[in-house]
């Protein structure tokens, strides 16, 4: 094999297919890259069973051919070369030359005859939205998945499709987040479960804007994220997600509604008197016009109040200030509709059309 591009090119294609590199197995080529050159493409790939990462980058091509390199050392290298052109050529002691102007390396590679290439994943089921688009829906609720490996199903989201509607769900336990977003065509009914390791990933992989488009292309095991020149194959998660939709309700005895920025920055006054390890929540009275916090802790103590518009009941609630942060973050709106029911049962934020529901248990508090 004999190949050449520029650094930059070969350093973008590392970046991308590292995320499928795996850290921890004993497996050697799982921990290699695998660089393949055709008589017209250069191609990347890494594989570490649950995700697998191809691009293709621009070069030269003199010689096909591939081999299985050491991602670590080939990142290590590449990244500490000078903005030039690098010429990789192999030689018969099984050593990739690498030259970048007066540098010179001679690093082992395998054939790459054993290399774990992506699954072949059927394009029967597809849907297709712009980069934006999901990685907009897939920040806006990945924090609140499980990283509890014992409740494998909360570990990653639910992808729903209805028609020319993409729902996109996670849960922990304390806490729901549910994302709806208007897709340009309609589609066949599907559900999956993709892993949030994956998603994550995708978040940092996809930097197109509104006009950029990315196709998912779905079957009974596998997810295929084709955008650009890159192609990212998870495996699903197995089993029945939670029925969401039994857990919502428009009841409320409370509703109300703060300007956003105001309601966060007292949140986050109030966290200065809580050690996250007391796991204290900020406790909350509504009543008339406002919200009065009152904060007394071995660190200091709190008063403030926050004007609200409210209907309803007076109520005393306590919440997790880090759940209520995360979710006010990720919305845009200047205010928020806040609905509650009860100081045991959920609060709800949403907006009027539901493009967004945030739901949060309340942590119990003394009478």
């Amino acid at each position: 094999m004999k190949i050449s591009c520029s650094k930059s090119s070969l350093m973008n294609g590392i970046n991308i297919v590292s995320k499928a590199v795996s850290s921890k197995s004993a497996m050697t080529n799982l921990q290699c890259i695998l660089i393949e050159s055709s008589l017209s493409e250069i191609k990347l790939i890494a594989n570490d069973i649950e995700i697998g990462i191809e691009t293709i980058i621009e070069g030269n091509i003199s010689e096909a051919g591939k081999i299985a390199i050491d991602a670590k050392m080939i990142n290590d290298i590449v990244r500490r070369l000078p903005e030039s052109e690098i010429l990789i050529e192999t030689n018969s002691k099984n050593q990739a030359h690498i030259k970048c102007e007066r540098s010179e390396f001679y690093i082992p590679f395998t054939s790459g005859e054993d290399f774990n290439y992506l699954p072949e994943v059927s394009k029967d089921k597809s849907i297709s939205l712009s980069q934006l688009t999901l990685r907009d829906v897939i920040q806006k609720t990945i924090f609140s998945i499980s990283d509890q490996e014992n409740t494998k199903i909360m570990t990653g989201e639910l992808f729903e499709v209805n028609g020319n509607e993409l729902k996109v769900i996670s849960l922990d336990g304390h806490r729901i987040s549910i994302r709806k977003v208007t897709l340009k065509e309609s589609y066949d009914n599907m559900k999956v479960i993709v892993p949030g390791k994956v998603l994550n990933e995708i978040t940092k992989i996809i930097n197109g804007g509104a006009e950029d488009n990315i196709d998912l292309f779905i079957t009974d095991k596998h997810i295929l994220f084709e955008f650009n020149n890159t192609k990212v194959v998870s495996r699903l998660l197995e089993g029945e997600f939670y029925k969401i939709d039994q857990m919502i309700t428009n009841d409320y005895e409370t509703k109300f509604s703060v300007n956003k920025k105001e309601f966060m920055s007292c949140i986050d006054r109030a966290s200065l008197f809580i050690k996250e390890s007391d796991k204290k929540p900020i406790i909350m009275n509504i009543e008339n016009s406002g919200i009065y916090m009152k904060i007394d802790s071995s660190f200091g103590s709190m008063n403030e109040e926050i004007e609200i518009n409210k209907e309803g009941k007076d109520i005393k609630i306590g919440f997790n200030p880090k759940f209520l942060m995360d979710a006010l973050r990720v919305i845009d709106d200047e205010n928020v509709d806040i609905y509650m029911i009860n100081p045991k049962s959920p609060c709800y934020i949403r907006d009027k059309d539901n493009t967004y529901i945030y739901l949060i248990l309340p942590v119990s508090i003394a009478a």
